[in-house]
């Protein structure tokens, strides 16, 4: 017997699912599709199962700590699942981008979370196209205004929309969204399952490169002296 042919594209992937986009300004945009990956939850569990998740290092208040997620990095393949491979390669042919790599992001209950960022390490922040299809429980996925010199009024300080994204959904940012807009999934009180994000980035790499480090790079303040 031979070996069964792989599964295609549309088996894998909700090629139908609706789209909904959403402009966040004049510039910046968030497509959301839910659905994607009709077999979500499988994907979780088979990821769960069989990548090497390691933790990872922040420089914050004068030390480091351990981030409270766990990561994985892909080149360009091979995937750990075909799901991944088939929504990589829907992903930018229906976006027509080029990424160079898969990230892999488990939230493995409630406690885990990431604060309030940018994709700052991309450098070029103007125009790009962030796509993140998640696996398992639904989180929060927040997102807020960056101000003028990254100062915050009282009116635009917290988050003004949750996507709240489900098992299966892909969440796609655009245009100026890395350059003027902050993006979180944070802390959930209670038993919760685990989440993975999946996260493919692409920059055209036009407009003026970012000043300063990521948001991993150490960060340190003056002490009075």
């Amino acid at each position: 017997m031979g070996d069964a042919p792989a599964p295609s594209t549309e088996t894998l992937l909700d090629l139908d699912a609706r789209r909904e986009r959403i402009l966040l300004d004049e510039t910046s945009w968030v497509e959301v599709v839910r659905g994607f990956v009709p077999d979500a939850d499988a994907v979780y569990g088979e990821l769960v199962r069989s990548v090497d998740f390691r933790p990872s290092r922040l420089f914050r208040y004068e030390r480091w700590v351990e981030e409270p997620r766990l990561g994985c990095w892909f080149g360009n393949g091979p995937f750990p699942h075909p799901a991944l491979t088939a929504a990589q390669r829907e992903l930018m042919r229906r976006y027509k981008v080029t990424f160079d790599g898969l990230a892999l992001a488990w939230y493995r209950d409630g406690r885990d979370s990431v604060a309030f960022h940018r994709d700052r390490e991309l450098r070029f922040c103007e125009d790009t196209v962030i796509a993140i299809v998640t696996f398992g429980a639904r989180r929060p996925f927040l997102l807020r205004p960056r101000l003028r010199r990254d100062k915050w009024i009282a009116e635009a300080g917290g988050a003004t929309h949750d996507l709240a994204p489900a098992s299966g959904d892909l969440l796609v940012m655009g245009g100026r969204c890395q350059a003027d807009w902050e993006h979180s999934v944070p802390k959930v009180r209670g038993a919760i399952p685990g989440r993975i994000s999946a996260q493919w980035r692409y920059t055209s790499r036009r407009g003026r490169p970012e000043v300063g480090g990521s948001y991993r790079a150490p960060r340190t303040f003056d002490r009075p002296r």
